[in-house]
Parts: C-alpha cells; structure tokens; sequence
C-alpha cells in the first residue's frame, strides 16, 4: 500500500471519526470543539502571513473582531442569514489587511509587530465609541441568537442540537478554508511567500513583486482570520469590545508557534493548545493559572522547539524506510572517518 492511499484512509477515518464526535459528548464540550475549529481557521489565516511569508503581526485580534462585529452588525440590525455573514465579513477584512499592509512594506520584524499592536489596541476601543454605539452596542455588546437546525434527527440517542448544528457547520466552513489555503500555499504563490521569506533580495532578482506579494498575504491572512471571527460570533452568540483584547492576537500568535510555523495542519494542534491548555491549568491551579499555563507552554517548547507539526515531521523522517541505512554507524570511542579531500593540503 502506498504512501499516498493511506494518508487518503486516514484523512477518511478522520472525518468519520470529526462526524461521530458532536454526539458522544455533551453540548458544552461540543461548544469548545466548535471554538477549536474557528481558532483554527484564525491561526491558519496568520501563519499564512507569520509562518510563510515572515512578517510578524500581534494584531490579528483586530481583523477577528472586525470579522465578528460585522457578522453580528448584519445578523442583529440587517437580518442577514448567519452563513451569509461569513463572505461579507472575509471580504471586509481582506479590505482593510490589503490597506494596512502598504504601511507594513516599510516595516519588518519587531517594528511590524509593534504597528500591528497598536491595531490590536485600537479597535476595542473604537467599538466602544459614543458615535458608533448604535450599530456595535457600545460597551454592552451585541446579543445574537443561535440558529436552529434545518432538521432534526438522532444519532447513538443524542438529538441535533442547536450546538451540534453548528458544528458541523463549522466543519464545513473550516474544511474549505483550509483547501484554500492548502491549493494556495502548495504552488506557486507559496513558493513565492516562502522566497519573500527566506531571501527577499533573490526574490525580488527573480522578478516576484514584493510589495504586492507582501499586502495581498496581509488581505489573505485577515481575510481567513475575519471568517473565523464571523463563525465566533455565531457560534457564541454574543460579542462585545472586551471579548477582543490584546490577549486574543497573543493567544493566535501561540498557537500558531505552538502547532508549528509554515504548516497548515498544524493550526489544529495549536487552536485545541489555546482552548484546552488554559482550562487545564486553571483546573490544576485556582490561584494561580497563568503560572501552570505558562510553565505548560515553556515545556511544550523546550520538547518541541519548531512545535508540533515539528515534532511529527522529524519523527515521521526517522521512521521512513532506509533512514537508519543512511546514518553512518560509528561504534563508540571510535573517530569518525575523514574524507580523503578533506587531509590534503591546499596547493593555492
């Protein structure tokens, strides 16, 4: 069997297994499950910016809170169905990532993240402005309702809750966002990003035009952090300006370090690593939290320093056929032997 049929059987057994979940385990944890997934999407969205093309952003909280209030805007004060809020919203973001990456052209590394902190800083306080109170509901927030299932039915004597339908809603969405991602970053356009990354004065040599490259992956990457803010809105139903702190763009940043930069699957690892790990820590510790949160992270990243996916990639190289053939076999005390290029003298 070859290497390729079997990742297709178990990207197979692992829908299967996506589809059955929502109904072995009640409708909280099937809430938490629906968070994972749109923090996945949101951590997607800015290593397609941080992990592939290097640019650094701390404000990635602004575009999921941009994606959600214009979601909730149009579900509360237009009645627009909630599925049609999430194109709305990606293209918005698109917009505004497209605008705030000209300035970013100029910026790199530590000044990047510093101008996108600002943003991060920024938008909750101007949700709570006195003059736009009418359309965010100022520092009150907007209460949503969930959408009810199409249909109903019941699978192992757990009914399609309202919970349960978003889920797989959710998945949808999710699952085509990352197809996205993965036909955009396996070609060209993600050589590209990668070239830009790694050497832009070569990339640039061979005719990529950096800064269009550089603001189109900043519209990208807010465009699939918006959607993900919209499906947050919905599937929490409710946002305000504090649920959008400066806290949300430092947790994405985690998650994508924590799941592994420049890898599209890692974005699951990294989002259930910023649902989960907090409630763990907070379980373990009620005075102290933080400090168990950020022991457990210092140790996920002194085991898996280039994170999980990482972690998989090199144990995945360790176990392919012939890589133990390939390493040379030195038996203990002995030297390691010289190639005869190496013990001549230079003649020059």
């Amino acid at each position: 069997m070859n290497k390729q049929r079997i990742l297709w059987i178990g990207m197979a057994l692992l829908l299967v297994a996506a589809l059955v979940l929502p109904f072995l385990v009640k409708n909280y944890r099937v809430f938490q499950f629906n968070l994972v997934l749109v923090y996945a999407v949101a951590i997607l969205g800015l290593n397609i910016l941080t992990g592939f093309n290097g640019q650094i952003s701390l404000g990635h909280g602004a575009f999921y809170a941009i994606g959600a209030y214009a979601a909730a805007i149009l579900m509360d004060r237009v009645g627009m169905p909630y599925w049609l809020t999430l194109p709305f919203s990606g293209v918005l973001c698109f917009v505004l990532g497209f605008l705030m990456g000209f300035p970013a052209l100029r910026l790199a590394g530590h000044y990047l993240a510093v101008a996108t902190l600002a943003l991060a800083l920024a938008i909750p306080q101007l949700l709570k402005y006195k003059h736009l109170e009418e359309y965010t509901g100022g520092v009150q927030g907007i209460v949503l309702v969930k959408p009810d299932p199409p249909f109903t039915f019941r699978f192992l004597d757990q009914p399609l809750s309202a919970d349960r339908w978003l889920y797989f809603f959710t998945l949808a969405v999710t699952i085509v966002m990352f197809v996205l991602a993965w036909n955009l970053l396996r070609g060209r356009v993600g050589r590209a990003l990668i070239a830009i990354r790694d050497h832009p004065i070569a990339a640039a040599a061979m005719g990529i035009n950096l800064p269009m490259f550089k603001s189109l992956t900043f519209g990208v990457s807010a465009a699939f952090t918006g959607v993900a803010g919209a499906l947050g809105a919905v599937v929490i139903a409710f946002v305000s300006p504090d649920s959008f702190t400066v806290a949300l763009s430092i947790f994405l940043l985690v998650g994508v370090v924590v799941g592994g930069l420049a890898s599209i699957p890692g974005a699951f690892f990294g989002a259930m690593f910023i649902q989960f790990v907090p409630n763990i820590a907070d379980e373990l510790s009620k005075s102290a939290p933080a400090a168990i949160y950020g022991f457990l992270l210092i140790l996920l990243m002194y085991l898996m320093p280039l994170g999980v996916m990482g972690m998989v990639r090199k144990l995945w190289a360790r176990w392919q056929p012939g890589a133990a053939r390939s390493q040379l076999n030195v038996k203990p005390g002995t030297s390691l032997p010289v190639p005869p290029d190496l013990t001549k003298e230079s003649t020059t």
